[in-house]
């Protein structure tokens, strides 16, 4: 039973949210770009505020711990962690994989999509990494993963195992609109939220699953790579 600030900045969706005892009681959300810098601790302000909370009364820190865009895991982890800091809480790190899978589970059970043959469906969240390539994970309907976190070229193959296993293969996230007609899987709408990571987070917190708050980094799955310029520029 805990009282946990949750962050998810690793694509365009800045996501803040209060849990409380596994419920999410406040949440604060954009999607307009890349500026999560500016919007993370202000929305965490405005949350503490609205919910009369002292940050010392927050138990514990979860933040999306990716794959995902570089940038915005930093900004997202390198905030949880000065919190962590600055108020002796521990961090819990959530995969922002299975939290977007928890989100499409809840909007299911919410009737906010419909897939038949639910219960049989392999759910594909996936994280736009330019051009045909994703950050994906399969689970199934209950939220079990299927699969290890991989960065695919999606091509027909990919995923074709799980792919063979169910007549409903479901793909969303930022990276699924470019792959659902070569996979030929079912297309739906969820977005990266910290909705998804309530219960997640509850339960690493229940377990002691702490991560290291001095050692930890987001898992980019990639190395970051920094380009030159083709230009002259002198």
């Amino acid at each position: 039973m805990a009282l946990i600030l949750c962050i998810e900045t690793g694509t365009d969706i800045c996501s803040v949210g209060i849990v409380n005892n596994g419920e999410l009681i406040s949440l604060r959300e954009s999607d307009s770009g890349r500026d999560h810098a500016k919007k993370v601790a202000v929305f965490v302000d405005e949350l503490l505020t609205e919910n009369n909370i002292d940050p010392q009364q927050i138990d514990a820190v979860a933040v999306g711990e990716g794959p995902g865009s570089y940038t915005g895991l930093r900004i997202g982890v390198s905030f949880a962690k000065g919190l962590c800091y600055g108020l002796g809480k521990p961090l819990i790190a959530v995969s922002s994989l299975a939290s977007l899978a928890a989100v499409a589970i809840e909007d299911y059970k919410a009737g906010i999509i419909d897939i038949e043959n639910w219960d049989s469906a392999r759910l594909c969240p996936m994280i736009d990494a330019r051009r045909m390539e994703v950050y994906t994970q399969v689970f199934d309907s209950k939220a079990n993963p299927l699969s290890s976190v991989t960065a695919e070229v999606v091509d027909e193959n990919t995923l074709a195992e799980h792919r063979a296993a169910t007549d409903h293969f479901v793909v969303f996230g930022s990276g699924a609109a470019k792959c659902a007609e070569i996979l030929g899987a079912e297309l739906i709408d969820v977005t990266p939220s910290v909705r998804g990571m309530a219960t997640i987070a509850e339960q690493k917190f229940a377990d002691g699953n702490f991560a290291d708050v001095a050692y930890f980094e987001p898992y980019y799955l990639k190395d970051f790579v920094v380009t030159t310029s083709k230009k002259k520029l002198f």
